[in-house]
């Protein structure tokens, strides 16, 4: 995948990927679509690994998983690679009947022995994700006897626990459950390592687009992919990473690229002017917050966790800095799940603040850092937040980073306050109770390191609550489990959590058919066109 056909390798397309814009062009060629976006969070590519946002929206349009559902109305659940699926009367055993006739990029046929060793290939590598999937009891070692072949064309997978059934059906749609090509990583497998080290920076799926090259910090070029049941309008899609959303607004204006995405609200009202370009936005399932290490003896004090509640000018972050691109939110389901809190009781108070420093033995304030990735968004919400917990007397030092920098020492719970994103891994309110809400060993040695624990937050009652309401098969009584989730952590979690993201892209008029998705994953270019 380091090299590229003779097709790709056009003047037009290298002249599309340089990272020099100085030549004048007309457009992109027509069979193509060139987005501007920052892409340094891309680590891997391979399924069972991936875990940012950027990879998983790269997944989303290559691979297909067992499950999927409608972005435009999540409540709607179908099978993708599944036919079909039954579940047993003990509520433990779902069995999968795999639609025929796929094939994958290759042009090997998709089977049930692909789906079996993707999901186990999944569980055993034990990468991030894989917890997604391992929830259900699974693991490295009984992986292989839990999920198995149930006919030629059956899977079935056999739980622990009788877990409400569309929390299983809802994790089988995210990225790490992706259908894999197991005789090409076999193919390519080295040490016993199930083809790991290769599809780190390879491709093995059957989704509309292929990965034809990835070059880190870079380019990213899809091709389309021929044996896809649907063809993809467009030849292929070429992801340019351009960090400075000035310049990504300058080639969106110039024609350079089709789609830009991280325009600030300042960029994308003067672009909507443009009689050429157009703006689109979607509601994502994707929260802001801070994240306050417990760890650190100041922020584990309770005064000091609710005080900073307090020091966040809500208001003032959706209506400038995030002003169309967000909604002031304080509970850590997002709106549209199952359960969600849609109640924000804090807003900024530096009385009240102070009052609680006080209590905590603080009324001076103290010095504390925040990790801050290198982003406008980021950097420009962490200096808002630095001035006004400043008036409080906390003094904030931003320590910026690229996104791997910042979050390798935000899951080694090694920073002091981290500023991020966290979008729902599926669309079952477990995603982010799971993380926020719950936390079974809080070592440094644990296995699982949920938010919680990365704040290095023992939740107490909340985590067994949380395991109780995963198997709650009322709707009603997990809604109002989940309520009750949400107002524990939102008094005394070590979250100051202020938005939710809607997502919103400048397009040149001539583009239709991109799909802005409600998960950082399920934005689509699958059916994109270009007049």
């Amino acid at each position: 995948m380091r090299h590229m056909s003779k097709l790709l390798m056009s003047a037009a397309v290298v002249g599309l990927m340089a990272t020099s814009f100085s030549a004048v062009r007309a457009a992109t060629p027509p069979d193509t679509l060139v987005e501007a976006w920052q892409i340094d969070d891309v680590i891997s590519l391979d399924p069972a690994e991936i875990f940012e946002f950027s990879s998983s929206e790269i997944a989303g349009n290559t691979y297909e998983r067992l499950i999927n559902y409608d972005p435009k109305d999540v409540s709607k659940i179908f099978g993708e690679v599944a036919e079909s699926w039954t579940v047993s009367p003990d509520g433990k055993t779902f069995t999968f009947k795999i639609r025929p006739g796929k094939k994958f990029n290759s042009g090997n046929p998709l089977t049930a022995e692909d789906v079996v060793f993707s999901l186990q290939r999944a569980v055993i590598l034990d990468k991030s994700p894989a917890f997604i999937i391992g929830q259900f009891g699974l693991t490295k070692d009984n992986a292989k006897d839990k999920i198995k072949l149930a006919g030629p064309m059956e899977v079935s997978v056999e739980l622990d626990k009788a877990y409400a059934p569309t929390f299983v059906l809802y994790c089988m749609t995210s990225t790490v459950a992706s259908v894999v090509d197991k005789k090409l990583l076999l193919q390519n497998e080295k040490d016993g390592d199930m083809g790991y080290a290769w599809l780190k920076t390879h491709y093995a799926g059957s989704g509309p687009y292929a990965i034809r090259d990835w070059k880190a910090n870079e380019v990213i070029v899809l091709e389309r992919n021929p044996n896809y049941e649907k063809k993809t309008p467009l030849a292929r899609v070429i992801i340019r990473h351009i960090k400075e959303t000035a310049t990504q607004r300058l080639l969106l204006e110039k024609g350079d690229v089709d789609i830009a995405r991280n325009l600030n609200p300042e960029e994308l009202a003067a672009v909507a002017k443009n009689p050429d370009i157009k703006v689109e936005n979607g509601p994502k399932g994707t929260i802001y917050y801070l994240g306050l290490n417990q760890k650190n003896p100041n922020l584990a004090k309770p005064e000091v966790r609710e005080a900073m509640k307090w020091l966040v000018d809500y208001a003032a972050i959706t209506d400038t800095i995030m002003k169309n691109k967000g909604e002031v939110h304080q509970s850590f389901l997002p709106k549209g799940f199952l359960g969600e809190l849609n109640e924000n009781p804090y807003k900024l108070d530096v009385a009240k603040a102070k009052e609680l420093l006080a209590k905590a033995g603080l009324k001076d304030g103290f010095t504390v850092t925040m990790d801050t990735r290198s982003t406008p968004e980021i950097t420009g919400i962490a200096q808002a937040i630095q001035q006004t917990m400043a008036q409080a007397g906390i003094k904030i030092e931003i320590i910026p980073g690229d996104s791997k920098q910042t979050l390798t020492k935000y899951r080694a719970r090694q920073h002091d306050i981290y500023i991020g994103n966290w979008g729902a891994d599926y669309q079952d309110p477990n995603t982010n109770a799971d993380t926020f809400a719950a936390n079974d060993d809080n070592s440094d040695t644990a296995k699982a390191k949920p938010l919680a624990w990365r704040n290095a937050w023992d939740p107490g009652p909340l985590t067994a609550k949380t395991r109780a309401a995963v198997l709650e098969p009322d709707a009603a009584k997990r809604a109002a489990m989940y309520k009750e989730l949400q107002k524990a952590v939102l008094a005394d979690g070590p979250f100051v959590t202020f938005l939710q993201q809607i997502e919103v892209i400048a397009l040149r008029k001539n583009v239709d058919g991109v799909i802005i998705g409600p998960s950082f994953d399920m934005n689509s270019v699958a059916q994109a066109t270009k007049k």
